[in-house]
């Protein structure tokens, strides 16, 4: 999943403002806990459209190695997104897949390369290329496969200033509680908060990834964001303490996804 989707600037400086001024800090910090590290790896394509179908053929050859990993446990989940909002210089494919361990995501990218699926011809066509791996500890799933279903991501950077513990902050004050009832709700498939594992862009980044059932799946939860933010004329002030809003990017994507 190509790691840069997301909501409203406005509306998730509101929602931190309400999360924050509404609850206690102790209480706050008591109802979320970070995870055990979950790590994905992202490879990003930009293909020529006349090549998309050969991606869409190269996908469906993989997933027999993407199963097989599944059933031996060393992955948790896979994907591949297709880009709906393109760039003139961006991506417009990836696959990926997650672990609960670093060598969980080795051990498939070795395997990726031993089938010759990594020199693939519509892989070689690609324009351009690069890989992401991240590391997550604040993420939940719904077990299942769907096609057809979107991912928003939205990438963030934090001021120079920042506390060290800013992302576990927001995490568990801002993005988890929200998160977690759109997906107790069926809204999301989905979610995790991503930092890189492996630095290939500036340190202080972070991701928010959400993966929504369907297009209404989308709509509550802006509807989600936009609700926690009516109550805060104030609202900003928290993120934007720490966030620097002028590097804040989005992206949406079509996806195929199973989880363990």
């Amino acid at each position: 999943m190509h790691r840069k989707l997301g909501w409203a600037v406005a509306g998730v400086c509101a929602l931190a403002m309400v999360v924050v001024v509404a609850m206690p800090a102790g209480a706050q910090m008591a109802e979320v806990k970070e995870k055990p590290p979950m790590y994905s790896y992202v490879g990003n394509w930009a293909i020529p459209r006349a090549q998309w179908g050969e991606m869409d053929k190269q996908t469906a050859a993989n997933q027999k190695m993407m199963e097989k990993g599944m059933t031996d446990g060393s992955i948790i989940g896979y994907g591949n997104d297709t880009n709906l909002v393109h760039q003139a210089d961006g991506w417009t494919h990836d696959d990926w897949w997650s672990s609960m361990s670093m060598a969980g995501v080795l051990g498939m990218l070795e395997q990726s390369y031993k089938s010759g699926s990594a020199v693939a011809p519509v892989l070689i066509s690609s324009s351009k290329h690069w890989d992401s791996i991240y590391v997550s500890r604040y993420y939940n799933w719904h077990a299942g496969s769907w096609t057809g279903v979107y991912t928003r991501v939205a990438s963030y950077q934090l001021k120079a200033d920042a506390p060290p513990d800013a992302v576990d902050v927001v995490s568990k004050n801002l993005f988890v509680p929200m998160l977690e009832k759109l997906l107790a709700d069926g809204a999301l498939h989905e979610y995790e908060i991503d930092t890189e594992a492996i630095h290939t862009e500036s340190p202080g980044a972070f991701l928010v990834v959400i993966i929504a059932a369907d297009g209404a799946g989308l709509d509550k939860f802006n509807a989600a964001v936009r609700d926690l933010a009516k109550g805060s004329p104030l609202a900003g002030q928290a993120l934007g303490s720490m966030v620097d809003f002028n590097v804040h990017r989005d992206s949406l994507a079509r996806t195929n996804v199973t989880y363990k």
